[in-house]
């Protein structure tokens, strides 16, 4: 049995469990879409870049399926959407720009999502339909001495989604950034807050593609702010952030309730 499974919490070095021939260059293809990430609209004045993508995976196939985005008068976008678990946006719906079409076939992208995937465990039911994956690339960036760049919510939290990975793929000139995993009971205090046997594990990603994975029930997480380091250059902390949940057949009333509320979109 994993120790995400007994533990809530994993951590993983990819570079060493993911190797290949080609690796160092898709490594970059992927940094790359990092230094064209556009401002997080939702927090302008808090140093954050995003893009977003929405993904499948049929159970008992080794293949990502991305779904398709929208076009909206901002461009192409992807939905997200986290209920009442992010207190920043309670059962918002937010529209971040997607990940570019031509990183999707990215192999190492998609080795990253598929290992995930493979770490995961659910019920029987849970794989008889997809498994959606979420896609998030987030950059913090600072350029002067007094920024301070932030994650979203910025306390110890539980994502909603059963399954949430963190990959680092580029870190330079931060201080800060520290990762905190906790008990679910902590979830709204910073690790400063709290018992430090409440606390499970703490850790600085440094290097590419290290990781690590929690299981939202049993655990909640944080990652510290990051403000710029000592050298004449901009300070950077880029993360690939993947969850993972089950598709989920509602109560035919409720849909029907729903239905009568919303405004309806017809396919074609």
């Amino acid at each position: 049995m994993s120790f995400l499974r007994n533990n809530g919490y994993e951590y993983y070095d990819l570079k060493e469990k993911l190797q290949y021939n080609r690796m160092e260059e898709d490594l970059e293809e992927v940094k790359q879409e990092f230094e064209g990430l556009p401002v997080d609209a939702y927090a302008k004045e808090l140093n954050r870049y995003r893009k977003y993508a929405r993904a499948v995976i049929i159970p008992g196939t080794d293949e990502v399926q991305w779904l398709p985005s929208i076009q909206t008068e901002e461009g192409e976008m992807y939905k997200y959407f986290q209920g009442s678990f992010n207190p920043e946006y309670t059962n918002s719906a937010r529209d971040f720009p997607a990940i570019s079409a031509g990183l999707r076939s990215n192999r190492l992208l998609n080795d990253i999502v598929m290992f995930d995937y493979k770490q995961t465990f659910w019920r029987e039911e849970d794989m008889l339909l997809p498994v959606h994956a979420g896609i998030h690339f987030v950059k913090l960036e600072v350029e002067n001495e007094d920024d301070i760049a932030v994650s979203s919510p910025n306390h110890l939290h539980q994502d909603g989604e059963p399954f949430t990975f963190a990959h680092l793929i580029h870190r330079q000139n931060v201080e800060g950034g520290l990762n905190a995993i906790g008990t679910p009971e902590v979830a709204g205090n910073v690790p400063e807050e709290v018992e430090d046997s409440q606390l499970l594990k703490k850790m600085t990603l440094t290097e590419p593609l290290e990781s690590y994975g929690v299981f939202d029930p049993m655990v909640s997480h944080y990652v510290a702010p990051v403000t710029k380091g000592e050298e004449d250059m901009k300070g950077q902390r880029s993360m690939i952030l993947i969850d993972f949940q089950p598709t989920v057949c509602p109560d035919p009333d409720e849909i029907s309730a729903q239905l009568k509320k919303s405004k309806l979109k017809f396919t074609k």
